[in-house]
């Protein structure tokens, strides 16, 4: 059989030699190699092209090689995909419905006694952890209110996740797209003149000629700039990745407008900490409280985040789903807006959806009903209220 491979490979005009073929040999009869048809492409690319401008050619080689191959036998194997789901699949609406929501502490306390009685891998069931059931923990089925264990997040109706989670920062260079951003942020303007004497003063400069008999008098004067000072907090990761687009032109028209501009990271709720650099946030996180102390009242605060979060985020301690927090997430953001009254979320989140969101109702109550949709208009009555 792969004799015949080389051999197609060869007609089709590949400069494969025998002594690629014989190291190809080499590497399959290596103890523990039993690559599947993915692993053998790329084996067999490696050893056999050795020309990067080959390669579209070996994969149509490769690709009608693998169309002519004899259907594999039937097995009696299911999809690991589908086995996963399975039961989301089957579940009627009236079913979802009538699963329990356990609240909190219960919550907490069913899993501690699953951890401590759990002694294997479970697959579609509505107690153990496990994958593709009703149970409220695990992941890959379904629950309106659970504790996700690694997998993906796909329903994002659980209250708690304990998973290894990279964020990246925003772009804050994107130039396109921008531009109606921009001009909405604009509505935030406190011109200063500030700093070394660059501009010309064209109405001093006259005056001084005029009162110096004609002899040419230059004025020049610090260049007008938006003295106003902007705190941003940004959500990152989760169901914010479906926004990233649109934050980032937001966060790249802010980097451009505003002079004074800080910016901090959260996740889904700020809580005792917050970062600046997401491929560090464990080593260098930054107390909340140090920058509730570095910057004056003179400061604005705008948050950016989709407030899509299980209510217990915000009411609960240790509601966070990345770590234990003994405050809850509001008592924090009562402490932001003591901190900076002149303060509006933006959420990136369609406002009809707002409705259906518990958690953006109490986040809209505790910011006092300023809350306003990322768009021209929304930023642009935020920009307002931020300017009284």
């Amino acid at each position: 059989m792969l004799l015949e491979f080389f051999q197609h490979l060869r007609a089709n005009r590949l400069p494969v030699s025998v002594g690629e073929y014989l190291t190809l040999l080499d590497a399959l009869r290596q103890p523990g190699v039993s690559p599947t048809l993915d692993d053998f492409y790329y084996l067999a690319r490696l050893t056999l092209i050795k020309d990067e401008s080959l390669y579209d050619r070996y994969d149509q080689a490769f690709g009608s090689y693998v169309r002519g191959l004899p259907a594999a036998p039937d097995t009696p194997e299911i999809p690991a995909d589908w086995l996963v789901q399975r039961i989301e699949r089957i579940l009627s609406p009236a079913e979802k419905a009538a699963l329990e929501r356990h609240g909190w502490q219960k919550l907490m306390d069913m899993l501690r006694e699953r951890l401590a009685e759990q002694t294997g891998r479970h697959e579609g069931g509505s107690k153990w952890i496990g994958t593709g059931g009703t149970s409220p923990f695990g992941h890959g089925g379904t629950h309106p209110e659970g504790v996700r264990i690694g997998g993906e997040s796909r329903q994002r109706s659980a209250v708690k996740v304990w998973d290894a989670r990279d964020y990246r920062d925003y772009d804050d260079t994107l130039a396109l797209g921008t531009r109606n951003f921009k001009v909405a942020l604009r509505r935030l303007r406190r011109f200063a003149r500030e700093g070394a004497a660059e501009e010309l003063d064209l109405d001093g400069t006259i005056a001084g000629t005029a009162r110096n008999a004609g002899w040419l008098d230059l004025k020049l004067v610090p260049q007008r700039r938006n003295n106003v000072k902007v705190l941003m907090l940004l959500d990152v990761g989760g169901s914010m990745d479906d926004h990233i687009a649109r934050v980032e032109e937001l966060f790249s028209a802010a980097r451009g407008e505003f002079q004074h501009l800080e910016v901090y990271y959260f996740h889904n709720c700020p809580y005792e900490s917050l970062w600046q650099n997401n491929a560090r946030r464990q080593a260098e996180r930054i107390p909340t409280v140090d920058v509730l102390r570095k910057y004056n009242a003179d400061w604005r605060l705008i948050v950016v985040g989709d407030a899509t979060m299980s209510p217990y985020e915000i009411l609960q301690p240790g509601g966070s789903v990345e770590h234990y927090n003994d405050e809850a997430g509001a008592v924090w953001l009562r402490r932001l807006l003591d901190a900076w009254p002149k303060a509006v979320w933006l959420n990136p989140e369609p406002a009809a959806y707002w409705q259906y969101r518990q958690s953006i109702a109490l986040l809209r109550d505790l910011m006092h009903d300023r809350m306003y949709p990322v768009s021209v208009a929304g930023i642009e009555q935020a920009m307002r209220v931020l300017a009284k």
